[in-house]
């Protein structure tokens, strides 16, 4: 039998001699740009790879504009950036336009070389840029049409006649003079277009389309850009704007460090590959979760998201938010985590170690890094579950306040403790009416109350026992008056030993010796 082995280096058959013999697999282009189009995009995430193109050209203007008053729906992307000459407008409308394993700059966002190209085809079937070197005149285009593919599969791009490129430039012009907002002095020297939007055009019924298409661009669009560019919007020089149809968006920082109250973790940080990795978490303060609630315009939150839809991590690879919410399948969200947020720092030539795909949607952290982020996680959401409980008590400037609280807030070195106000009026009245004996049950019944919340909260910790007597301990004489009353009652000393005392909150073997006694008698 003729079966062919296959080495390392070369793949030869069992008999000398045999000729190797080949077929062509060429792709049909149509069905390989589909598929390679599938790659995680959404709208936005799609429209921000093209950004991603601008901000490495230098650009610090960009319009993004769009009519969803007639179909097929146009999108126009324009940048103030470099430009291009011609014979680079070719090589970067290739598949792809370079290696994934080029020294890129720290500076530089892309990664495959497929980035424009499979974010348009994962919107549209037929995508145009023009372009001009900044500072000439002259725009050359270039076409992807998959109809063009479709008709005798072969990869070709249409090149554009300059007839072609003067109605794109009227087209864009007419639909940007339409919108307020409008960057003045604006000179753009690329301009991308997408002709239809099939997503909305062929998946959503037809009184659908517009409704969907203008809650993407103007809701979770603008969020989506406003975040992932913030730093590049915050800039002090060369700060990007961006403009979608009559909005300016507005950068919105997730980590506002400027909040008193917005604590930081103490950070890690890993050398891995060629590169570090900065690990960074903050706590949101409790009032966070009111505030957001009350107002839409939020420090907290963006304008369409809640809390817990930004709770989690948050990579920046080159200044630029890869991937934000959620703790990318390390551990589940859950509500009372939503003060948590993890700041991971990357720099751009550990890709291929991350395994960041072509939307830059997706990261995987990998085995030697695991341990790492889910060690600092459990203490940042241990820091975040702490906060999240405060939020049921308020801390009030006057005494008079105070006492009607049910529960007042006390420091300690474990974070803030919990606990029945013992000045509350029912309390106080329940208090005043019993005996000595009944105030000593009920000031136990407290401790122990006390005690569980707190450790529900992972705030308490046991402390030795002090026979001082004050409002924040238990005497002896109020100890042994309990110890007396439960035996009394019939409850065996092992149960009270080993079940009741280490619920009040103290170290058992912290007791004094005859407390310990009178247990035994």
């Amino acid at each position: 039998m003729n079966y062919c082995r296959i080495s390392f280096y070369r793949s030869e058959c069992q008999f000398e001699g045999t000729p190797i013999s080949y077929e062509d697999v060429t792709p049909n282009p149509e069905f390989l740009i589909k598929s390679i189009a599938e790659q995680g995009y959404s709208l936005e995430s799609a429209l921000a790879d093209l950004i991603d193109n601008s901000i490495s050209a230098d650009a610090q203007r960009i319009e993004i504009l769009i009519k969803t008053d007639r179909e097929p729906f146009t999108l126009f992307l324009a940048d103030d950036g470099n430009g291009m000459a011609e014979e680079t407008l070719k090589a970067c409308m290739h598949f792809p336009s370079n290696s994934p394993d080029e020294i890129r700059q720290k500076s530089d966002l892309g990664r495959f070389g497929l980035g424009m190209k499979t974010a348009s085809f994962s919107q549209t079937r037929k995508f145009t840029v023009i372009s001009r070197l900044k500072g000439t005149e002259k725009f050359s285009g270039r076409t992807w049409d998959l109809n063009v593919l479709k008709e005798d599969n072969k990869w070709r791009i249409v090149v554009n006649s300059e007839k072609e490129i003067e109605n794109i430039l009227y087209n864009y012009k007419v639909q940007s003079n339409e919108h307020y907002n409008t960057f003045d002095d604006y000179i753009p020297n690329v301009i991308v277009v997408w002709y239809g939007l099939y997503k909305f055009e062929e998946y959503l019924e037809e009184e659908n389309r517009r409704k969907a298409l203008n809650r993407e661009i103007t809701e979770v669009t603008t969020d989506h850009l406003s975040l992932v560019f913030h730093r590049f919007m915050e800039k002090k020089r060369k700060r990007l704007q961006i403009r979608v149809n009559n909005t300016l968006i507005k950068p919105f920082n997730p980590f506002p460090i400027d909040e008193n109250d917005f604590r930081a973790v103490e950070f890690k940080q890993k050398k891995f590959g060629s590169d570090a990795i900065k690990l960074e978490g903050f706590v949101l303060p409790s009032r966070s979760i009111e505030e957001t609630k009350e107002s839409n315009q939020s420090i907290w939150a963006t304008k369409h998201r809640s809390l817990q839809d930004m709770e989690g991590i948050y990579i920046y690879r080159a200044n630029r938010i890869i991937l934000f919410g959620g703790w990318n399948g390390l551990i589940k969200k859950a509500s009372r985590l939503q003060l948590a947020r993890l700041r991971v720092e990357i720099g751009n030539s550990v890709d291929h170690l991350l395994h960041l795909n072509v939307a830059k949607s997706q990261v995987i952290v990998p085995h030697e890094l695991k341990d790492a982020f889910e060690n600092y996680i459990n203490d940042l959401t241990q820091e975040a579950i702490k906060e999240f409980y405060n939020r049921t008590t308020k801390t009030y400037p006057k005494q008079t306040e105070k006492s009607i609280s049910p529960f007042i807030r006390r420091p300690s070195n474990k974070g803030i403790l919990l606990e029945i106000n013992d000045k509350f009026p029912i309390f106080k009245i329940l208090n005043d009416e019993l005996t000595i004996s009944g105030k000593a049950q009920l000031k136990a019944f407290v401790k122990i109350i006390n005690t569980q919340i707190n450790q529900i909260r992972q705030t308490h910790e046991d402390r030795v026992f002090l026979s001082l007597e004050n409002e924040n301990n238990f005497s002896e004489e109020e100890l042994l008056e309990t110890i007396k009353s439960l035996k009394a009652h019939g409850i065996k000393s092992s149960i009270i030993k080993k079940e009741i005392l280490p619920t009040l909150g103290y170290q058992i073997n912290s007791y004094p010796d005859h407390i310990l006694k009178a247990l035994n008698d």
